[in-house]
């Protein structure tokens, strides 16, 4: 008899708790149904069922199935990868080596189901070792996805140019390009940052953005390590490069550089990216793509990992990604004003061109790591674009090609057919490293902003210039207006320390904090210890 008293009471509470049962946002996304507007049109038809008198998660989800629609079907790899094309050609054996591990990562990339055509340019390299990493050189096209680490963590590295009238001998202008900008880890000391406009846009609520404008402030005017670059060039102004800049549709772009036809004008290039700003943009990136597939997807690599474009998440990331270019931009901007100010000259043209990033078309989202737009713009002008080569060879100034059979774009660079690691066994006489950096620099003013030159950075550490320029004109991927040629390059060298001993850089805001900590420290030892004093007395 208890028992059966105790059954009923069980079945009386049940009953009661469905009845009391509301449902949630969270429930509905915890059965897999995306964060939309449609949320709010699901949570308002279960709110009507309950006035109804309908009650219970497991019946209002079904009766939400019925006439919304079930939550989307669980993704997991494809079977076989999307299609894509090569833009590239293998002579060498370190070059068939190269593209064969280049191949392994597209394949594994390019299962991942949100995923749907590829391509791979002229210098394309492997990154890592882990599945579904996207080599430098790949791009990608994901339907309504943002793949964060198909961006990597530099979000929109990029070149931008100044063309302006020389002002003094190379070194002259090398040195005081020094003094405009900065290279290394950490950031710029906190009594010399820089300010820009870009700072104060209304942006630091979005959630992948929020607390990170100290760190946005103390990158500006900063360049980073690696293969960032600030290189002085010249090109002569000629007749027939105006004139394809104006059958191309520049035409007061040809009119500004017309005044300065027959002059030979120096020009500026840095190459650098979005520092801590971008790096913490892509961690947070990273993690919510992460998350997101995890619900909606089945062992998928977390290089594979996808935020989806058409919700409130995926948008926020979005507008997270068009500030970083921005910024990345402005960053450009305070650069080269520094140093035309230093050196009393003024710009002629500007622009510049970006890989390391994302871009919309239609439902389509194309990635591109290492590679550069080279499509046409919407007005049908071929996209300007800036490929440089090494700090020995030019610079290359083109129209891009618009060769949609490699999604539209160009090679940023010439890209690695060994590692660094790889180039350092090769070269690992001192001997022969120290004779291999002057030969590859001969006649060229080369800066190493942290004092010590590095190999892995020098021209012996990429790929063959000429076989570069030739594959871009094989597959059609740009056209060359002219060069820009070589005069000088300052990059960061290397500092003699592992990247394992370089801690984690610090914001503004957080040294402030560690200060703060420190001096109240400070005051508590002095008071327990005047404490102590006066006991002793």
């Amino acid at each position: 008899m208890g028992i059966l008293i105790f059954l009923f009471s069980m079945n009386q509470s049940t009953q009661q708790n469905e009845a009391l049962f509301t449902l949630t946002a969270k429930h509905l996304l915890d059965a897999g149904y995306e964060l939309t507007p449609l949320l709010d049109q699901m949570l308002q038809a279960a709110n009507g069922y309950a006035e109804r008198g309908i009650h219970g998660k497991k019946y209002l989800l079904k009766l939400l199935a019925r006439d919304f629609g079930p939550p989307p079907i669980r993704l997991s790899m494809n079977d076989a990868p999307a299609p894509h094309n090569e833009a590239i050609r293998a002579k060498e054996k370190d070059e068939r080596q190269n593209l064969e591990l280049v191949r392994k990562q597209m394949h594994t990339l390019l299962r991942v189901p949100v995923i749907r055509s590829g391509a791979i340019m002229p210098d394309a390299c492997p990154v890592g070792k882990e599945p579904a990493a996207m080599p430098v050189g790949g791009v990608i096209a994901a339907q309504n996805a943002i793949i964060p680490a198909a961006h990597s963590s530099d979000i929109c590295c990029s070149l931008f140019a100044t063309f302006y009238e020389a002002r003094g001998t190379i070194a002259a202008e090398l040195d005081a390009l020094t003094t405009a900008t900065r290279f290394g880890t950490g950031h710029r000391h906190l009594d010399d940052l820089v300010h820009h406009q870009v700072l104060d846009e209304n942006v630091w609520t979005n959630p992948f953005l929020q607390g990170l404008r100290d760190r946005a402030h103390a990158h500006l005017a900063d360049q980073g390590d690696g293969n960032h670059f600030a290189f002085l060039g010249e090109t002569e102004v000629n007749p027939d490069w105006l004139f394809a800049l104006e059958n191309a549709g520049y035409s007061e772009i040809a009119a500004t550089l017309r005044a300065q036809e027959g002059k030979t004008l120096r020009t500026l290039v840095t190459h650098h990216g979005s520092r801590g700003l971008g790096a913490h943009v892509y961690k947070r990136g990273q993690i919510a793509a992460e998350k997101h597939t995890a619900k909606h997807g089945d062992h998928i690599p977390a290089n594979g990992a996808w935020l989806d474009a058409t919700n409130i998440e995926g948008q926020n990331y979005w507008q997270a990604l068009q500030y970083v270019a921005r910024w990345t931009r402005a960053n450009h901007e305070c650069i080269h004003h520094r140093f035309l100010t230093r050196i009393s000259a003024q710009k002629i043209f500007q622009f510049g061109n970006e890989h390391n990033f994302v871009w919309q078309r239609g439902d389509l989202y194309l990635h591109g790591k290492g590679a550069t737009p080279a499509w046409c713009d919407d007005t049908g002008r071929p996209l300007l674009g800036l490929i440089p080569l090494n700090m020995a060879e030019p610079i290359l100034f083109v129209l891009g090609g618009n060769n949609q059979e490699y999604l539209g774009f160009a090679p940023h660079g010439a890209g690695r057919n060994l590692s660094r690691t790889a180039l350092r066994r090769l070269y690992a006489d001192e001997a022969d490293h120290q004779a291999a950096i002057r030969h590859s620099t001969a006649g060229l003013d080369i800066r190493w902003f942290c004092g010590k030159p590095d190999l892995s950075e020098t021209p012996v550490a990429y790929k063959n210039a000429q076989r570069i320029r030739e594959q871009i004109a094989e597959f059609q991927l740009a056209h060359m207006l002219t060069e820009i040629r070589p005069l000088g390059c300052i990059m960061a060298g290397s500092t003699g320390r592992s990247w394992r001993d370089v801690e984690e850089e610090l914001t503004p805001k957080q040294k402030r904090q560690i200060e703060h900590r420190s001096e109240r420290r400070k005051v508590r030892q002095s008071l327990r210890e005047n404490d102590d004093s006066d006991d002793d007395d």
